[in-house]
């Protein structure tokens, strides 16, 4: 008998959490529960990239005006 593979579970980073968050705001969530993250289109996964990279920029700076 062959034993299933049982998936690690990953530890959630701030790019997943943010990713997540993002692909629901643009309305992708059904479409990445249904056939996941390689069923996007490069448009959409570049999207979310973005986003991203904006909100990451945007709590970097928030950091660092606190840090003054």
């Amino acid at each position: 008998m062959k034993k299933k593979k049982e998936k690690k579970k990953k530890i959630e980073t701030l790019e997943d959490k943010l990713k997540y968050e993002i692909a629901e705001e643009l309305g992708l969530i059904d479409k990445i529960n249904d056939v996941g993250w390689g069923g996007l289109t490069a448009k959409e996964s570049g999207r979310i990239g973005g986003l991203i990279t904006v909100r990451k920029r945007e709590m970097n700076k928030n950091t660092e005006e606190k840090k003054e």
